[in-house]
């Protein structure tokens, strides 16, 4: 018979007695790595906090080479090693000060970060697509060639301005979220008769070429402040979609992933400590352990320890975890559904082919010419990201032609002139990796490129002594 290990994080009132008796300790230390800082963090545990702290960090576009989770016991141990997207340090005052607030009060707060924190860095910390103050459209589907050019069509014929939108494409399946206001009054789109309008008008055009029966979805929700983080809710979508269903691992000839760069995910037990240990190993890219651990937290798993890092251009995340109730996974088909699921989350982000990336005056109906022009010109969007800066929208689009191969360079250097020469820039974006990743790559003081060694669990122990000895509230 199986043991049950009971959850710990399930009296509220206990859990807060004990966050404000022992409020988190968040350490940013600059000494102890030559290429790195270093993210301490000493908190009482919960579930889903270890996404909300890999959430801040990400939001920041910090790149997290590795890291060391340990959570036993209800309190949690944890280490980030961070650089900049140019793989810099983090010696910025300013920052420092924001990241070690930030995460001590995300811990209290639930995943808020509260505007007086954002004023340290005399900045916004989100992505230019995030809004809370708009009316919210999440819809998913079956992909197809124009479908987001059609959806923004269809908005704007109705009068309606998008403040920010993003789309994610997977196995022939889409989910997007747009922000959008009134464009005649401004503000969130309050009236009852122009909201049934817009879920009508969207709703026909994403039953279009559907088969009876097949899954879609068009929802409208009104503005709050505590919307789920939009990344986090895409994957949330395209998993109840049930875009992983065709995701499958290598066969055997790549068992041993030796020189494989497919994303292979195995999953075994350790009986003696009641964990199922979580092996994967994928091609390196940023917000990579964000998209695992937000695949892992919301099929309701716990992971109590981990070890991130990378070698060369591949990453390897191990994860010791239980259900949230206190189980390991049983059965084969349990384990078969978390590793396709992980596969996916790993995949949803990538997109081969072309980066268009767009900046010019935001107006009604940009994204709706924008997308036109796409369209007209046989080019099929895998992804994108669009908001607005001021009076300016900036974003990324990644294209491909209506096969799914790469686009023909003529064709987007016609539709960059058609848009605006200087609007819209080429970018090549081979595996989705847009920017070089710095998360694997550092340098000697002779200026070259060294591979960092890849660690196990297995060394985790004596990190995690070292790290609680040392944990202090200096910062360097």
């Amino acid at each position: 018979m199986e043991t049950v290990y009971q959850p710990f994080y399930t009296d509220h009132e206990f859990q807060s007695l004990i966050e404000r008796i022992h409020p988190p300790r968040v350490c940013i230390d600059n000494d102890a790595c030559r290429d790195c800082t270093l993210v301490k963090v000493d908190s009482a545990n919960k579930h889903g906090i270890l996404l909300e702290m890999v959430q801040v960090l990400t939001d920041l576009d910090l790149v997290i080479s590795k890291s060391y989770i340990s959570s036993d016991g209800g309190w949690l141990m944890d280490v980030f090693h961070v650089t900049d997207q140019l793989g810099n340090k983090v010696t910025d005052e300013n920052l420092i000060v924001y990241i070690q607030q930030a995460l001590s009060d995300t811990r209290r707060r639930g995943g808020g970060i509260p505007k007086e924190l954002q004023a340290c860095l005399k900045q916004e910390v989100k992505p230019c697509y995030v809004s809370t103050e708009y009316t919210a459209i999440e819809i998913t589907g079956r992909d197809r060639p124009g479908l987001i050019s059609e959806i923004s069509a269809a908005l704007y014929e109705l009068r309606c301005h998008v403040t920010a939108a993003v789309a994610w494409t997977h196995n022939s399946r889409v989910a997007c979220i747009i922000h959008i206001e009134d464009g005649i009054k401004g503000g969130p789109i309050m009236a009852p008769k122009l909201l049934a309008q817009v879920h009508e008008k969207l709703g026909s055009v994403v039953d279009a070429h559907h088969e009876s029966g097949e899954c879609r979805s068009v929802r409208l929700t009104s503005p709050a402040a505590g919307r789920t983080h939009t990344e986090r809710r895409l994957h949330q979508l395209m998993y109840a979609d049930r875009d992983y269903e065709q995701c499958q691992g290598c066969d055997e000839s790549c068992r041993r992933w030796n020189g494989c760069t497919k994303t292979h995910v195995t999953i075994e037990a350790c009986r003696e400590k009641g964990y199922s240990v979580v092996n994967l190993r994928c091609r390196d890219r940023t917000k990579l352990l964000f998209d695992t651990v937000c695949a892992l937290t919301d099929m309701q798993y716990v992971v109590f320890h981990a070890a991130i890092s990378s070698k060369g251009t591949m990453a390897d995340q191990e994860y010791f975890i239980r259900r949230q109730d206190g189980c390991s996974l049983n059965t084969q088909s349990e384990r078969e559904e978390l590793a396709r699921c992980l596969i996916a989350a790993t995949e949803r982000r990538v997109s081969d082919g072309l980066r268009l990336e767009l900046c010019t005056l935001n107006k009604m109906g940009l994204l709706s010419d924008v997308t036109r022009v796409f369209r007209e010109n046989g080019l099929s969007i895998a992804r994108a990201e669009i908001g607005t800066q001021g009076e300016r929208a900036t974003g990324s689009f990644y294209v491909t032609d209506a096969s799914g191969d790469e686009a023909n360079p003529r064709t987007v250097e016609l539709v960059r002139q058609e848009i605006g020469g200087s609007s819209l820039m080429v970018y090549k974006s081979p595996n989705g990796t847009s920017r070089a990743s710095s998360s694997s790559i550092s340098r000697t003081s002779s200026g070259e490129v060294e591979e960092r060694a890849k660690f196990s669990l297995g060394n985790l122990w004596s990190q995690l002594e070292r790290f609680s000895e040392n944990l202090g509230f200096n910062k360097s």
